[in-house]
């Protein structure tokens, strides 16, 4: 979280985070940096995109550049990977529960 950011300040005061950016949170039932922080950027990302926001990757690599005080272009360069990982990870985590929700007579 950024260190001038007092936790129940919205999340305007984060850098990266636009005006569409914080429509698209608040949708998503996230009002605060303390929600946002709460969640972290990519359950927050997902989040977005589950309630019907169409939230692009560039979304996670701000969100995850506000959380850490970083600029979005770094976070998409350097840690792409591992964060679209994470999303894989979550997409695999909801079809297993998902089928398991099925096989239950």
């Amino acid at each position: 979280m950024s260190p001038t950011a007092p936790p129940k300040a919205t999340p305007d005061a984060l850098r990266n985070l636009g005006p569409r950016s914080r429509e698209m949170l608040a949708a998503a039932g996230i009002h605060s940096i303390a929600d946002l922080s709460a969640r972290g950027a990519v359950r927050a990302w997902d989040d977005v995109r589950r309630c019907g926001q169409p939230a692009s990757l560039n979304l996670l690599w701000a969100l995850v550049g506000a959380l850490e005080g970083r600029d979005w272009r770094d976070v998409a360069r350097n840690d792409r990977l591992d964060l679209l990982m994470q999303i894989e990870a979550i997409a695999e985590a909801r079809k297993v529960l998902s089928n398991q929700e099925t096989d239950t007579p």
